[in-house]
């Protein structure tokens, strides 16, 4: 597996495919200009109050919404790919502010835009765009969940994080997890955790070269911590 650092994101093939993991944590496809994000969550905070829990701040929508569309306005992609729990219910999405759902049609304008089911917004959503459960683009599958065995997979769902030991004190940090067959996305969305790349589950879905990519200003490439050898 080969990396290389480009205007501070990381660059690497999957599948024979050249793909950029960018420090926001969305991939970019340039070849086929295709931008992928994971895990939006838009909504959490109204999911969380509507159902009784602690009453957050309710500007993730907003803020996921801007990043997004940083992403979009400095590559112009063709092709958006959002893999799945782009809503934190079927309930957020009809909820959604008009600001927000006109916010949306902007960014569709356009370009072609794919939600991929998750398993917090299995439904389609009355947003325009295409709904699948997953989207074959040859060498390529982007799909929510992982699958064992898979080859060229471009998945979501885990929020991976690595724990780094940085000037004495451990930190985690959003990252990519990937090796030769796949790779997993972190979380786009503000109001998102994170699972531990520790966590068995993805110990056993990694192969023992697998990387972390993780994001941030100063994008850092380790070893995957936690994985099986």
């Amino acid at each position: 597996m080969r990396l290389e650092h480009k205007k501070n994101n990381v660059c690497f093939t999957l599948g024979g495919a050249t793909l950029e993991a960018r420090t926001s944590g969305a991939l970019w496809w340039p070849d086929r200009r295709v931008l992928t994000v994971s895990d939006l969550h838009l909504g959490k905070s109204e999911r969380i109050a509507r159902l009784g829990g602690a009453m957050l701040p309710p500007y993730e929508t907003e803020d996921t919404l801007t990043r997004l569309e940083d992403e979009v306005t400095a590559l112009e992609p063709e092709t958006v790919v959002c893999l799945g729990d782009s809503f934190d219910d079927q309930a957020v999405a009809k909820r959604l502010a008009d600001e927000a759902v006109l916010w949306l049609g902007r960014l569709m304008a356009g370009r072609r835009w794919i939600w991929i089911a998750g398993n917090h917004d299995p439904g389609p959503v009355e947003l325009g765009g295409t709904h699948l459960s997953e989207w074959p683009d040859l060498p390529l599958v982007f799909r929510h969940i992982a699958c064992a065995g898979a080859s060229g997979e471009v998945s979501g769902h885990y929020h991976p994080k690595a724990v780094v030991n940085a000037r004495g004190r451990q930190m985690s940090r959003p990252c990519f997890l990937y090796d030769s067959d796949r790779v997993i996305l972190p979380a786009f969305g503000t109001y998102t955790g994170g699972l531990r790349s520790t966590a068995q589950v993805l110990s056993e879905l990694m192969r023992p070269e697998a990387l972390a990519i993780l994001t941030g200003p100063v994008p850092a490439v380790i070893p995957m911590p936690g994985r099986l050898v």
